[in-house]
């Protein structure tokens, strides 16, 4: 590609100075998606902070990190995408809808990281438009680690045809029960936040989620999926796809019931509200 330009970061980028460009620069943007690419080098993991998202989170302690880490790292790459100026959708009112990890290989905390990020797929969407923001975690040359993460801009509109959606297939069965129930409070969106650096303020007070059209405020969707990950994580493969679909926020404070079913290539799981209809999140684990 003659035309990829390259934003090279050497370290983590202050996401809140890039969430505040991005939606400064919202209005007026459009048109097709540009070659631009996101890279990360040398990326080395800060135990302190590790540890202080696996707690959050209810992962273990141990040397090999978590997918959704994985996705950490990569999120302020994706950020530093949507915030350059020619990237076609607005920042305000994206709404995180999908998310696609692929974990190649246990990856351990001591090993130096190349992260990159590409945007990919712009398409119409019959709410508006969708996009996917690629990452990928190699080691030297070896590609341990890659992830889409699928957005929704509602009202947008992008060139091409109205394509249907392969969505993410749950067979949990009529009977399936709870088989944890979560109790999240109030302050999970801001502690997410504090290990994540996802400071979109929807998660932090309910005053700013009521700007979005929220009662109040809402946890992050990568915290519900590690949340998720986190009570399988001693029955995980080494090597797995892990698909999620986003759909009822899961407000804050709220109880939720967590149901996983075993299939035979792996879990089909879902996290639904303890009193109502519906799913927060529903996704399949797979081996690969």
């Amino acid at each position: 590609m003659a035309d990829l330009r390259i934003i090279t970061l050497d370290g983590a980028p202050n996401l809140a100075v890039l969430l505040a460009r991005a939606a400064a620069t919202s209005i007026g943007r459009g048109g097709a998606l540009q070659d631009v690419e996101a890279r990360r080098p040398r990326a080395r993991i800060e135990r302190e902070r590790l540890a202080a998202y696996a707690r959050v989170c209810g992962f273990g302690l141990r040397d090999a990190l978590p997918p959704t880490y994985l996705h950490v790292l990569v999120f302020p790459l994706q950020m530093a995408l949507m915030a350059d100026r020619s990237f076609p959708l607005g920042l305000v009112g994206l709404i995180h809808v999908r998310n696609r990890i692929a974990a190649l290989r246990p990856v351990d905390a001591a090993e130096v990281l190349s992260l990159r990020s590409i945007a990919r797929a712009l398409r119409p969407h019959r709410l508006g438009a969708q996009v996917d923001l690629v990452g990928e975690v190699r080691v030297g040359d070896e590609l341990v680690w890659e992830g889409v993460s699928t957005y929704l801009a509602r009202g947008a509109s992008a060139p091409g045809e109205l394509e249907s959606e392969t969505p993410v297939r749950v067979d949990l069965g009529p009977d399936a029960r709870a088989s944890a129930v979560w109790h999240v409070p109030a302050d999970m969106g801001r502690r997410y936040a504090s290990v994540s650096g996802d400071v979109n303020p929807m998660h932090l007070n309910s005053l700013a989620a009521r700007a979005f059209g929220f009662p109040r405020a809402l946890v992050h969707g990568m915290w519900t999926k590690a949340h998720a990950l986190a009570v399988i994580e001693a029955r995980l493969p080494d090597a797995y796809l892990v698909d999620v679909a986003f759909s009822q926020p899961l407000l804050l404070p709220s109880v939720a019931n967590f149901v996983v079913v075993q299939q035979d290539q792996g879990w089909d799981f879902a996290v639904r509200p303890a009193r109502g209809a519906g799913d927060h999140l529903r996704g399949t684990v797979r081996t690969i």
